[in-house]
Order: structure tokens, then C-alpha cells, then sequence
């Protein structure tokens, strides 16, 4: 039986990303992409089992190519066979945010494991499982900003959503707390501008979290052996003035409460300087701290109240 006649659909664009070469036909929505089965088929055992597939006799086709209609947005598959096709793209040091979900997404979908693998990477780098690593993120003045993927306003709340959506559950402890530590409650319910006349909001789930885990944080970081017990110790053995840093501990720890400030993972640096405790304070409140936020941390997942660290494992 001879192929059927080639078929181009009146209001059909063609994408750049046509190989004159190539064996099969992607369609999203209005654009179509002319690429290789080898090429589709080598990434993804998604592709490697439709090729095997027999072609029905009615398969519209174009120049002689297959055509196979995907439910997805011609900006995501154009990001996909860019990770496919261009050898530098996924080495980029930082790559936008919105290639990176749609990346993951596909990825996903339609089992391009080594893109999904590597996309994967940049997000968990960003929120990382381990107080070092989440550390090492940070800027000498404790300031954190996406370094793997492109920032841009509103940046911790896409990416917070979108890791729920795609199961990388690893990464949810560390991206409900950045999420919490941005802004106010008010900015979480209404959301921030991404400055291209749309607005990054966290999802009704994501929300509850957010303020549940926040009370948790500020409640416990107070509790035996966390971050800021130290400042409710009336004195230390070996303090060399213990009326001036009593005074001292007592109008910093009301200063925090009235405030509301979550202090549950300040870098003990914070106070190496502090003027007002005797040096062997200073040196006690750091190694308070230091131990105090390891604990902290280690019970990070429950204040969102999430799995255990050892439980969550990313379900790709």
C-alpha cells in the first residue's frame, strides 16, 4: 500500500527547528518540528515505543514524515528538543526557570531521562536536603539568590510549585522554608509581580504550609538545644560579666519575639562581633547556635509537616 498523500494543515506553522533530514514530524498546538525517530527514540523509551508502533493508513503525514500531535505548549517542546539537540544548552550555567518546569515536566511524561536527570540537579542545588549544602548557597551576608537557574521575581514560589506537581519531594522541606522566609503573610495571599504583567501565587496547599510552618518555626526555635535557646539562659558558668550579658540576652530576645523574626537558621556568625557579651558568651551563643540549628534542621520536614528527611524521596 503506498504512503498516503503529504498533509499540511491550512494555519500549521513550522518551527526553526526543521531538519530537512529528519524522519518524524512533532506537532504542539499550531507548530510543527521536523526531527529524527533515532534521535527521539535513543532519549526516550516513550518515543522508542511509538516508533515500533505500525502507522495507521490514515496517519497524516508531511513531506513523507509521520506527524504525532502532542498535548503540549510549542514553548515547552521547543526547550526539550533544545536540551536534545544543542549539546551546550543543558551545560549553561543558569538556564530560565520556565525551561527548567518544562524540562522536568517532559521529561517526566515522556521519560527523557538523562534531560530529566540533569534538570533535576539545578533543583535540588537550589534547595538542597543538608544544612551545608543549604549553607554554601548563601552569600557571605547570608543573602540567597538562585545561581543554577535564572532569577526572577517571585522565583521561590514557582519553584515550590512546581516541585510538588512533579513529586521531587526531596526538595520540598528546603523550598516551603525559603518560600516562608519571603516576605510577609500579606505577600504570600496576594502573590509577587514577576514584572511581566503576571504574578507568582502559592497554591491554596502550599499557603496552608507556609503560614503552619512558620508559626512551628517561630514556636520551636526557642525550645531545649534549638538555634535560639541560648538566649533565655539567665547566665553561663564561665561568664565574665554576667549581669552586663544578661541584660544583653534579655533585650535581644524580646526585640526577636515582639518582631516575629524567624531566627531558626541565622549563621552563628551573626553574633561573633556582638557588643554587649563578654567573649565567652559570644563563643557560647555560636556553638548554641551551630548545634541548635543542625537540630532545626534535621527536623525541618515536620514542621511542614512532611515525611521524614530519610522518607522523601523523589518520585520521578
Amino acid at each position: 500500500m503506498s504512503s498516503p498523500p503529504s498533509q499540511q494543515t491550512e494555519g500549521i506553522a513550522r518551527s526553526s527547528i526543521w531538519y530537512d533530514d529528519g524522519s518524524v514530524v512533532l506537532q504542539a498546538e499550531n507548530t510543527q518540528f521536523r526531527l529524527h525517530w533515532g534521535v527521539l527514540a535513543q532519549h526516550s523509551s516513550f518515543f522508542r515505543d511509538i516508533k515500533g508502533l505500525p502507522q495507521p493508513p490514515d496517519q497524516p503525514t508531511v513531506e513523507g514524515c509521520p506527524v504525532v500531535e502532542l498535548q503540549d505548549a510549542t514553548g515547552d517542546v521547543e526547550y526539550l528538543l533544545k536540551a536534545l539537540y544543542s549539546p551546550t544548552f543543558l551545560a549553561e550555567s543558569a538556564l530560565p526557570f520556565w525551561a527548567v518546569a518544562a524540562l522536568i515536566r517532559l521529561g517526566r511524561k515522556y521519560d527523557f531521562r538523562e534531560v530529566l536527570d540533569k534538570t533535576v540537579e539545578r533543583v535540588t542545588f537550589e534547595n538542597p536536603a543538608t544544612l551545608e549544602q543549604y549553607d554554601a548557597c548563601r552569600s557571605r551576608e547570608g543573602v540567597y539568590a538562585t545561581r543554577r537557574i535564572v532569577p526572577h521575581p517571585g522565583i521561590l514560589y514557582d519553584m515550590l510549585t512546581m516541585a510538588r506537581e512533579n513529586n521531587l519531594l526531596s526538595v520540598l522541606p528546603c523550598a516551603y522554608l525559603r518560600a516562608t522566609m519571603t516576605g510577609s503573610e500579606a505577600v504570600w495571599f496576594h502573590g509577587i509581580p514577576r514584572g511581566d504583567g503576571t504574578t507568582a501565587l502559592l497554591e491554596p496547599i502550599d499557603l496552608q504550609k507556609c503560614v503552619s510552618g512558620r508559626h512551628n518555626l517561630l514556636q520551636h526555635q526557642w525550645n531545649h538545644g534549638n538555634t535560639l535557646e541560648w538566649l533565655k539562659t539567665s547566665q553561663y558558668d564561665d561568664c565574665t560579666n554576667p549581669q552586663w550579658c544578661g541584660t544583653w540576652r534579655h533585650g535581644r530576645l524580646g526585640e526577636i519575639a515582639t518582631a516575629g523574626l524567624l531566627g531558626a537558621f541565622w549563621l552563628p556568625s551573626l553574633w561573633a562581633n556582638a557588643v554587649g557579651l563578654c567573649e565567652r558568651c559570644r563563643h557560647r551563643a555560636q556553638e548554641s547556635m551551630a548545634s541548635g540549628r543542625k537540630k532545626m534542621w534535621d527536623e525541618l520536614p515536620s514542621f511542614f509537616t512532611l515525611p521524614a528527611w530519610s522518607e522523601l524521596k523523589n518520585d520521578l
